[in-house]
């Protein structure tokens, strides 16, 4: 594959050919070219009709061959049958980039020309942008080569979307909500490229203050998530996706295949990324523009100023679900606000102005919150009432947002009647922050404390990678090759054991015995208790088989144990290929743990944690997180479940041994990274004792896919 040209002459592309461009004002084509004349282009304008003739007032070309200066952006409008024939022209003419807007490829089962069309493009160094797409808006050149809105508001926002449709009408809702643009990209069928490859001009593209991504499916997950590591450690980064059920295709060949729907493992893996996930379009929008016009807090203390009580106790319910932390030291909240609150109103945060409250009592009241280097974000709040001068209010609201708006995050909500509403509308048109609803509000200052707090770690955390030469994994293979010459896809517990020695993982004692001496004399070698396990590629689920005996406590007990496997097995499964009962160590009782890792259809290797033993299923209290990792991520992983506290030591008992546990799925993790082969491991249960007396892997179950090598990307 040739040198791909610089993103770069995607957004900012010095000419573009509209190959389709029309003088019918009801095609694509001219809609299209207008948009780039009107939008203000700088660069040169080639429309593309075999006709030939003006098409609006610029002179048109019959073939792309024809033009004699460079194309960087060719934007694609013919019918899909024609649409290779014009990429092979494209190749000719050495365009550097193109926009297919053309449908009627893979997403109509038309996969062949589009393979085709990303194979002319990779020979000869053009990108492909996707086909089944809108177009590309850029503000920095003022392109706007999309068949959307002609009038787009410039501003810090970008957005990558996947919807066609759904990007139209983005354009035209962020004019109507006052949101400014500074790049909105339609990917479409992703055939060549996707997300990874855009956020990578979106984030040295310094308009761009905040990205938005509508995602309907991932492709190549694993470029995905390093692109985003990258990016949100500059800027936020705020996802919205549909498709939330889909749930994996091998679900039924562990509890990690199980318990990983789709969307459980998009969301772990988004958060992972330092994303922030949005639940609907309106909170995504909100989000968006919050994020890209109101500076950034300095520090976590926000403060409440309500003129009602009962508003006040929702906004500081509404900060407890978006993560925003109320200042609560009571000599700071009274040097800032003693002086500017009535004698019956409350200092302590909320702080209650009461419902006597005028505008000016609103604006000396935030100005001295706005002033107090102590007051790191500001929440307002306020109940329309019969003192409450509604348009003396909104000029003061105004001021104080012109002078002070700039210095610190605030956000704004005012309930009431009509002349509330109409304020909010002017409000919202001089781009105060402020909403109907404290909910609405409250949740755009979460988003930029989320962001807040990513940046901050970003600049304080130590990549503490893990390194994957602990694992051997050469002996790893050695053992799948074997497993692979049996004619297997499951390993038995033996060849598990082999692979997590090769790891370095730590299990209990175990010994395969053939006969009944060999039991006896492996159960007195290894000490009592210990349990015995039928081994056979024909009994999978042991238990059910009468194939497993617990706390073995003697000579006798094993003698009769091993008598009564070997005959619940026989009548089990008579033709069953029996390999041995194998001996092992009975491990103490511990805090159970299950690590699971598998190859995700998007994000490809992730990992999973969770509370193990048998009811992992029940409980499901679980996390997800895509691979690499390192020990910090897999640190956040394990505070993810819910029973993390039971780790940490509750009611008196001793914190576990959780840096053992974060080795094991790191290990764990590994294995799979490097053993294209292996499409699952479960470690269940991984038992973890009280600090510093480490963790057991107890029982193992390796699968592997259908075919050699790595199949599982097709």
């Amino acid at each position: 594959m040739s040198e791909h040209s610089n993103i770069q002459f995607l957004f900012e592309p010095r000419s573009v050919a509209i190959i389709g461009a029309s003088s019918s004002e009801d095609k694509i084509g001219y809609k299209i070219q207008r948009n780039i004349m009107e939008g203000g282009f700088r660069g040169a304008i080639y429309p593309i009709n075999p006709k030939g003739g003006d098409i609006l007032g610029v002179p048109s070309y019959p073939s792309i061959l024809d033009i004699e200066g460079e194309v960087d952006l060719a934007t694609i409008v013919i019918p899909a049958k024609f649409v290779v024939r014009a990429v092979e022209e494209c190749a000719q003419k050495k365009v550097k980039f193109l926009s297919i807007i053309t449908s009627g490829f893979s997403e109509v089962g038309n996969w062949a020309e589009e393979r085709k069309i990303v194979e002319i493009a990779q020979q000869n160094g053009m990108r492909v942008l996707g086909p089944n797409i809108f177009g590309i808006y850029s503000a920095e050149t003022s392109l706007n080569a999309t068949f959307g809105p002609s009038d787009v508001k410039r501003g810090g926002v970008a957005i990558i979307t996947q919807s066609g449709a759904l990007g139209i009408a983005m354009i035209g809702k962020t004019k109507i909500e006052n949101i400014g643009l500074s790049a909105i990209v339609s990917v479409g069928n992703k055939s060549d490229l996707d997300e990874a490859d855009l956020l990578q001009y979106l984030l040295r593209d310094e308009a761009t203050k905040v990205i938005l991504m509508y995602i309907e499916g991932v492709k190549n997950g694993e470029r995905l998530v390093e692109a985003l590591k990258q990016v949100t450690k500059k800027k936020p980064v705020i996802a919205i996706k549909s498709g939330r059920s889909k749930r994996g295709a091998m679900a039924a060949a562990s509890h990690t295949g199980s318990l990983a729907g789709a969307d459980e493992i998009f969301d772990a893996v988004m958060k992972q990324c330092g994303v922030t996930r949005a639940e609907t379009l309106e909170e995504a929008l909100n989000w968006c523009k919050f994020l890209s016009t109101s500076p950034a807090p300095r520090g976590e203390n926000a403060v409440i100023i309500t003129n009602g009580g009962g508003i006040g106790v929702l906004a500081a319910d509404a900060c407890e679900k978006y993560g925003v932390n109320l200042a609560d030291d009571p000599e700071t909240m009274k040097e800032i606000f003693e002086e500017v609150t009535p004698d019956f109103g409350s200092i302590k945060n909320p702080v209650d102005i009461t419902g006597q409250a005028m505008a000016q009592d609103y604006e000396i009241c935030l100005e001295a919150a706005f002033k107090h280097p102590a007051v790191d974000s500001i929440i307002c709040l306020g109940c329309e009432t019969a003192v409450l001068d509604v348009e003396r209010l909104t000029e003061s609201l105004e001021k104080v947002h012109r002078e002070h708006g700039a210095s610190k995050p605030a956000v704004l909500s005012f309930f009431g009647g009509q002349d509330t509403e109409n304020s909010i509308v002017h409000l919202r048109g001089q781009s105060v922050p402020i909403f109907l609803d404290v909910y609405d509000a409250v949740s755009c200052l979460g988003a930029g404390y989320r962001n807040y707090r990513n940046l901050k770690d970003a600049q304080t955390k130590v990549e503490d990678v893990f390194d994957p030469s602990v694992v051997d994994i050469e002996r790893i293979k050695g053992v799948i090759a074997k497993v692979r010459a049996a004619g297997r896809t499951f390993l038995l517990a033996p060849e598990a054991q082999e692979v997590m020695i090769a790891a370095k993982m730590p299990m209990p004692q175990s010994k395969l015995a053939r006969n009944l001496d060999e039991a006896v004399q492996f159960a007195e070698a290894i000490g009592y208790p210990v349990v015995m396990k039928i081994v056979s590629k024909d009994i999978i689920h042991k238990s059910d088989a009468g194939g497993v005996a617990l706390d073995l406590l003697n000579k006798g007990e094993v003698m009769d144990a091993y008598e009564a496997i070997m005959h619940n097995a026989r009548a089990y499964d008579p033709s069953a290929v029996i390999d041995g009962v194998e001996v092992v160590e009975m491990v103490k009782s511990g805090t159970e743990t299950i690590i699971g890792a598998r190859r995700d259809e998007s994000f490809g290797p992730v990992v999973m944690f969770g509370l193990g033993g048998i009811y992992v299923e029940v409980m499901k209290d679980i996390a997800f997180r895509a691979l690499p990792l390192n020990r910090a991520e897999a640190m956040e992983m394990i505070k993810d479940i819910r029973s993390y506290p039971l780790l940490l030591g509750v009611r008196g008992e001793a914190r576990k041994d959780i840096e053992g546990v974060i080795e094991c799925i790191l290990k764990v993790g590994t294995i799979l990274q490097y053993c294209e082969d292996i499409t699952d491991i479960e470690v269940n249960p991984l038992v973890a004792y009280d600090q510093g007396d480490g963790v057991r892997a107890v029982d193992v179950r390796i699968l592997l896919s259908k075919s050699a090598k790595g199949d599982h990307h097709g």
